[in-house]
């Protein structure tokens, strides 16, 4: 629901009289997909994308009702509504509080948005009133209706007034694929009918008061610290966004999910599911604010690492063919939302998933935040994670082809920067994962010293924990230390860490050290030595952000050390990266580089607002005044900028 809060205050010594109105249109029936079996195509760039084509102006059989209880307002459903609950069939509702001894309420429950609007602006215009005409008749094929409520009242001098209006929507079902169908968390609490829009209207009129307290309780500590800058503030809440408006879901609660399942797209353009390698950064707001719902998703990755789907698919790269799913790859993702989201994953196809470097440490160091980030106690999302953790880092070492401890890159650009070849051992992965060893390790450790009078320390103990966990530790001990050294010897070269140790780029990557950053953040023993990572930071700052069009835009990914770029013509290397910077940031922030990073956030929050980008802030910025992949959800990484800043309390 949407409340409409009106605080009108006469400063004047003559009476005032006013009205307010409210309309909206009857779109019942509008919001589904009328291809029902949508057919999935490859995009010229490669990617993946499926056809939507919402049922707009579909409104035969819709109708308007008028409804005056404690409140009055409309409700606007539809006569096939009754019968089935479906995707797009259900209620929206208009509504204000009914107060007679402060205002007159008006109503129209029939007129026409496409025509002229006169049968409500004629008497609105004239003395603000609408004529309380009631007309419940549905509407034929080719019709359309809307309804208004308009509030009218008089002020004394000095008299202040609040009158709250609601917009609320009844549409419990979310269909995927055909038949794939989910109710909404919201049916838990209003139950699944479909026909509880006013239910929800009336909910929301007797409580948006204590709504708006308790956003002022959370919001205003930090609207009071005067150490962050105003602009900072306001992007830090404004990032929000993604979370309601990134094609969101979250559905009704069950036995296996007590809150439900939740996800936001990776973005409109690439519409798959929670993109584990962009919400290695991205998820921080999450975690801070829900972190139940971000702890729902890496469960579902837990059990999605396990399974396979052997469907052969081209690969849009390179248009070579993969399989879908290997058992024990973590997915890239929990699926698009025209086939069967945390069940089928691994929807993007523009690469090879299955072959990427990143993602199964990504999803290790995600567990072990999530359980040091909310106070180190929730042992059961360890265990819930463990057999997976065991998998996908197993299946990762298989890319270690020459035995020296850390797997290779292939030459393809396999992990999270996916234009963008690394080969053999690459900074960034190598990184995560001695990180993801690190951090398995501890895992490993923090369930073996479970309670055994705890029912999960008997499940620990028995025979059902294959491998027993200590040997696991074991062999984790002994690939990290085989990787500790490889990695500083192959890329190390006395002031930065290399691309990678095989393709003989000199670029300085600006996400290097993304894998030290997760350490450090998660008490782990360091990856580097601190003067070799700030030697690397200051390296990057200088080279990716000051060098790079005089810090005009943020840190560029990848650029020689005196700002110019390897390839002119690369794409990734030469964007700036929005949720990237901001975790670079965090970084820099982490290791007592303050006012760098509030520099650099600083920049790319202007980039964003300047441009006119807010609330749909792109993946990547360039130089040369384009932009891609809006509505991304790494950006809320600015969210591990206020972590640091504030040690995560």
């Amino acid at each position: 629901m949407a409340v409409f809060v009106w605080n009108v205050h006469n400063p004047t010594d003559q009476p005032l009289t006013l009205s307010i109105m409210l309309t909206w249109q009857n779109m019942v029936g509008w919001f589904t997909n009328s291809i029902k079996s949508p057919k999935v195509r490859v995009r010229d760039d490669g990617s993946p994308v499926y056809e939507y084509e919402p049922c707009l102006g579909q409104s035969a059989g819709n109708y308007n009702t008028l409804v005056a209880d404690a409140n009055i307002g409309c409700v606007l459903g539809s006569v096939g509504s009754k019968d089935v609950v479906e995707e797009g069939v259900g209620q929206w509702a208009i509504a204000t509080a009914n107060n007679p001894k402060k205002y007159q309420v008006f109503h129209h429950t029939r007129w026409n948005p496409t025509g002229t609007g006169a049968e409500v602006w004629q008497s609105f215009a004239t003395d603000g009133s609408l004529p309380n005409y009631i007309d419940e008749t549905p509407i034929a094929d080719g019709e359309q209706l809307a309804s208004a409520i308009a509030v009218k009242f008089t002020l004394e001098p000095g008299e202040c007034l609040e009158i709250p209006f609601v917009l609320a929507w009844d549409f419990p079902i979310t269909e995927f694929a055909p038949g794939v169908n989910y109710y909404r968390r919201y049916t838990d609490f209003f139950g699944k009918s479909g026909h509880n829009a006013w239910a929800i209207a009336s909910d929301a009129l007797q409580q948006y008061q204590t709504w708006r307290q308790q956003v002022q309780v959370w919001q205003q500590p930090i609207i009071d610290r005067v150490d962050l800058p105003d602009w900072f503030k306001m992007a830090l809440f404004n990032e929000l966004y993604d979370l309601t408006s990134g094609g969101t879901l979250w559905s009704a609660a069950d036995e296996r999910d007590p809150i439900g399942q939740f996800a936001v797209l990776e973005c409109i353009d690439y519409r798959w599911y929670e993109s584990l390698d962009v919400r290695l950064y991205g998820s921080f707001g999450l975690l801070m604010l829900w972190s139940e719902l971000d702890k729902s998703i890496l469960r579902a990755y837990a059990r999605a690492i396990s399974t396979s789907d052997r469907t052969i698919r081209e690969i849009g790269y390179n248009q070579s063919t993969g399989l879908r799913k290997v058992t024990n790859a973590t997915p890239h993702d929990l699926g698009a939302p025209n086939e069967h989201p945390w069940e089928k994953t691994n929807y993007t196809s523009y690469q090879d998933c299955n072959l990427w470097k990143d993602l199964p440490s990504d999803f290790v160091l995600q567990v072990y935040r999530d359980f040091v980030l909310t106070g180190s106690t929730d042992w059961e999302l360890l265990w819930d994670c463990w057999a997976a953790i065991v998998q996908t880092l197993n299946y990762l070492k298989t890319f270690d082809l020459d035995g020296d401890g850390i797997p290779e890159n292939s030459g393809a650009p396999d992990q999270t920067f996916d234009d963008w070849r690394l080969q053999g051992v690459s900074a960034y992965c190598g990184g995560l994962w001695i990180a993801g060893l690190e951090a398995a390790i501890a895992i490993g450790k923090t369930l073996m010293s479970y309670p055994q009078e705890h029912p999960l320390g008997e499940i620990l103990t028995s025979p059902l924990n294959q491998p027993p966990i200590d040997e696991t530790i074991a062999t984790y001990q002994t690939w990290l230390e085989q990787s500790r050294p490889i990695y500083q010897a192959e890329l190390w070269n006395g002031q930065y860490y290399r691309l990678d140790s095989e393709s003989g780029s000199e670029v300085v990557m600006a996400d290097q050290l993304c894998g030290q950053f997760y350490a450090r953040l998660l008490g782990l023993p360091d990856i580097v030595e601190r003067d070799r990572t700030i030697s690397s930071l200051k390296t990057i700052y200088d080279a990716c952000f000051l060098k790079f069009h005089n810090g005009a835009f943020g840190a560029a990914n990848g650029l020689k050390i005196d700002g110019s770029p390897e390839n002119p013509d690369a794409t990734h290397p030469l964007e700036v990266w929005t949720g990237i910077n901001f975790g670079l940031a965090a970084f820099l922030i982490q290791m007592d580089m303050k006012e760098e990073a509030l520099k650099l956030t600083e920049t790319v929050v202007q980039q964003i607002y300047n441009n006119g980008l807010q609330f749909r802030t792109p993946e990547a910025i360039t130089a040369v005044g384009t932009f891609r992949a809006c509505h991304y959800l790494r950006p809320m990484a600015i969210w591990a900028v206020y972590g640091m800043l504030n040690n995560f309390k």
